[in-house]
């Protein structure tokens, strides 16, 4: 390993810097005791890294007097600049980061070999204190906390990335007084002792241990509400809630002072405000006209944007208007940054929720027609056939003169001025509100009004019912073993989440009496998954092959299998959710067997296979039984945050980039693919030079002639995909799913027509949702520092169609490498 050469001024500067320790005497500066401290970590990830380079980095960003917090600080953060250079560095920050919450945690620094005795006791401490300070649930003393302290693995603090470790750190980690009291193991048996307080006396242990190894091994994590408040006193641990909003003074300002209390407690909200009449529509007990949906949105903006979830994020909010709505042409203007200020809501998204005769209309170039909830009430809550055949009529009653207030237009142009807006503002999102409805297993007690947050959650609302879904993701990468999938290892994981998001919905803290009813009625969870990007790394299958599409629909078969197994076995132990009889679980239709339901509802094909590589049988029988446990069982929420620690590519997401900078309220911090320098190292490609060109080109790599063509496709980032063929990636997998999937259209240049063909493709295929619009600019920036061995340009042309203005940088309101859509998880 190389030696430290300093200059004389460097030297000089060593003897006289001085720290000031915690107990606040002042000592000289020590660079052996940071070598110690890299050498230390290096060595418990068995990492050969550059020590002196290191070393030299800490010396020239710490000052005189700096504290040895600050000197920490500074070592950490040198060794997260050297991150794109080796994934190694990395871990070893990782590790360094450890270092430091041992420290906090434990009061002194420790060796390896006292670390699993200091351990067991911290937890053990953790709980007492917490309980005494009635932060944690007095019943987390009724289990048997030394054994449970024995089943510890310090060993799994090393499957944690820089990236997941500061995140567990800054947000997760109870602290009273700004001193934290956990560490990873410790945290993972808080989140599965939560979890497991309600199950039998005498299995309390044994589940506590079960839930703590998917969670500690990264196989599983519960959504980020969950891991907040599992084992807490008051212990909010659901994700999202849907609300239908009447037409009605009294209930729209409940519903708003709902949505503070469940923004307060860290639930993401989807509101249905369809039902508010339109603006110019009589109020017949003042005798005035009404100012329409938009003021009400504007006031709800207002009141989410104002509360901080659970004192670390802030709240978070989506608004869905249906197609015909009177008001649908301002409400695609919200996010627009000109106009009345009183009719934007810059701080809330906004869905389109879209009927599947509008999207007929708009393939035929015919007229749509807008109206007034309060003259067509029913329009709202009916779907299908039965919404065209009424929608007919109503047209029929405007052309007569029998109803007051409607607008004829192009659905042609509306479709044109709805993904103009989307392009612009990064908003509507495109819901589709048939698919959902048809598809739903829960049609015999209710109607979908809108999806989520995050437009993954497809469940009933009413008056007296707020729908509310419990997230957890399985992590694919933990499950993809020397190259293949393990089937039986992804299975147990499943069984086990199944099990704790189950839990979630006795154990929960109810912010409203409507979340309550619901909850405890359907009992709705959503098992998701992430890191499909890394398994089709480790599988070497490239996101834009046909092999991607056919891992999606496998995958996606597996997991469906095994959750709504899991939960006909829990209904088997204890009760099925008590409005199942009457379900399409009880009729015996599967999530698979509603495609053919929608392709025969809207008279036209879907363009999804149904085919299967599993023998349902069994899972058929079981259900038919015993029933379901759960009335809706899986939904692919964002994961950005929980991705994040589990170190893995968020949900169903191809990579972004190969090298870019995440931002998240914890920091920055540089994303480097692993995966990739591992495959250049094996071919000696890996070195500075092959990091500037990557850099340089931007994360790319088709320009980068010395790279194998087979790493080059293997490596495409979300931009350099076509986003049709995602869409068809994501059809494949939702035909296994009872809701839907948070899934973003990342699209390269302008295309009006390309946008379109986009959305309608998603239509075509069934899709229920998307979510966010990405998009990358037509022609990107020259580089301000041109270099001839790169090329002194990379103009790149594509096509401009359409009424939308050609942009040279990404152009939506949510930036690729943020963290906004972490509301769910």
């Amino acid at each position: 390993m190389a030696q430290t050469t300093f200059s004389f001024t460097e030297e000089q500067k060593i003897v006289s810097l001085r720290v000031i320790k915690r107990n606040k005497k002042i000592t000289l500066f020590d660079s052996d005791k940071i070598r110690f401290s890299i050498l230390r970590a290096a060595n418990r990830r068995s990492l050969s890294v550059d020590v002196d380079m290191i070393v030299e980095e800490v010396t020239k960003n710490i000052y005189d007097k700096a504290p040895t917090t600050d000197v920490e600080k500074a070592l950490i953060m040198a060794t997260v600049l050297l991150i794109e250079q080796d994934p190694m560095y990395d871990d070893l920050a990782a590790q360094l980061l450890l270092q430091k919450a041992y420290k906090e945690v434990f009061g002194k620094s420790i060796t390896d070999e006292e670390l699993q005795a200091y351990y067991q006791t911290s937890f053990v401490d953790s709980i007492y204190k917490g309980v005494e300070l009635e932060i944690l649930d007095k019943r987390m003393l009724d289990f048997d906390l030394e054994q449970l302290a024995q089943c510890l693995s310090t060993e799994r603090d090393r499957l944690l990335a820089y990236l997941g470790m500061q995140t567990l750190y800054d947000r997760y980690f109870f602290k009273i007084n700004n001193k934290r009291y956990e560490l990873p193991q410790t945290f993972w048996m808080r989140v599965a002792m939560g979890l497991a307080l309600l199950e039998k006396e005498k299995e309390k242990e044994k589940y506590a241990q079960e839930f703590y190894d998917v969670l500690s091994t990264l196989r599983y994590i519960s959504s980020t509400p969950t891991l907040f408040h599992a084992g807490y006193k008051v212990a909010q641990l659901s994700s999202c809630y849907l609300t239908t909003i009447k037409d009605d003074l009294s209930h729209i300002f409940k519903c708003m002072g709902d949505n503070a209390q469940l923004a307060k407690w860290a639930g993401g909200i989807g509101n249905d405000w369809t039902n508010i009449r339109g603006i110019g529509s009589q109020i017949k007990s003042i005798h005035a006209t009404s100012q329409g949906v938009l003021p009400f949105l504007k006031i709800a903006n207002d009141v989410v944007a104002g509360i901080t979830k659970s004192g670390i994020r802030r709240g978070g909010t989506c608004a869905y208007l249906e197609m015909w709505h009177y008001d649908i042409e301002e409400f695609l203007d919200l996010r627009k940054n000109t106009g009345d200020e009183r009719r934007r809501t810059h701080d809330m998204n906004t869905a389109s929720w879209i009927p599947d005769l509008f999207m007929k209309r708009v393939l035929h170039d015919e007229e749509w027609t807008l109206f007034s909830p309060d003259e067509t009430p029913d329009l709202h809550h009916i779907y299908g056939k039965k919404f065209e055949v009424r929608y007919n009529y109503y047209e029929k009653m405007a052309k007569e003169g029998k109803i007051e207030l409607f607008k004829k237009l192009s659905a042609t142009k509306l479709w044109r001025k709805m993904l103009s807006r989307l392009f612009e503002t990064g908003h509507p999102w495109i819901t589709f509100k048939d698919p959902c409805n048809v598809r739903s297993p829960q049609d015999h007690v209710g109607v979908v009004h809108s999806s989520n947050l995050c437009t993954e959650i497809t469940l009933n609302t009413s008056d007296d019912e707020t729908a509310v879904c419990n997230l957890g993701s399985v992590n694919l990468a933990r499950h993809v073993v020397d190259g293949m999938l393990n089937k039986p290892l992804l299975g147990k994981t499943i069984c086990t989440a199944i099990r704790m998001l189950d839990n979630v919905i006795d154990l929960n803290f109810y912010p409203t009496k409507e979340s309550e009813n619901s909850n405890r009625r359907h009992r709705a969870i959503g098992l998701g998954q992430m890191g499909f990007q890394d398994a089709l790394f480790k599988l070497d299958i490239p996101f834009f092959s046909k092999g991607a599409i056919e891992m999606a629909d496998y995958i996606g078969e597996v997991i469906s299998y095994y959750a709504i197994l899991g939960s006909s076995e829990l209904a088997k132990e204890k009760n099925a959710y008590s409005s199942f009889k009457g379900s399409k679980w009880d009729r015996g239709i599967f999530p698979l067997d509603t495609i053919n339901l929608l392709e025969k509802e809207r008279g036209m094909k879907i363009n999804v296979s149904r085919t299967s590589c599993l023998d349902w049988t069994p899972v058929r029988d079981h259900v038919k039984q015993w029933g379901m446990r759960n009335s809706n069982v899986l939904s692919v929420a964002p994961t950005a945050t929980i991705s994040n620690i589990a170190g893995c590519y968020p949900c169903i997401e191809p990579m972004y980039c190969n090298l870019y900078v995440k931002s998240n309220i914890a920091g920055e911090f540089t994303i480097v693919n692993r995966y990739l320098i591992e495959d250049l190292k094996k071919l000696n490609l890996w070195n500075k030079q092959m990091l500037e060109l990557v850099k340089y080109y931007d994360g790319e790599l088709t320009m980068i002639d010395t790279i194998p063509q087979h790493i080059k496709e293997k490596y495409k980032g979300a931009f350099e995909i076509d986003p049709v063929h995602l869409i068809h990636v994501t059809a494949a997998r939702g035909k296994w799913i009872d809701q839907s999937q948070s899934h973003n259209v990342f699209m390269k240049g302008v295309s009006g027509k390309k946008l379109s063909e986009i959305y309608l493709t998603a239509w075509h295929c069934g899709l229920k949702t998307t979510y966010y619009l990405r998009t990358l600019g037509a022609t990107q920036i020259e580089k301000a520092t041109l270099d001839a061995r790169y090329g002194f340009t990379q103009k790149r042309e594509y096509d401009y169609v359409g009424d939308m203005a050609p942009a040279t940088q990404v152009s939506t309101t949510c930036d690729p490498n943020d963290a906004s859509c972490e509301v769910c998880q």
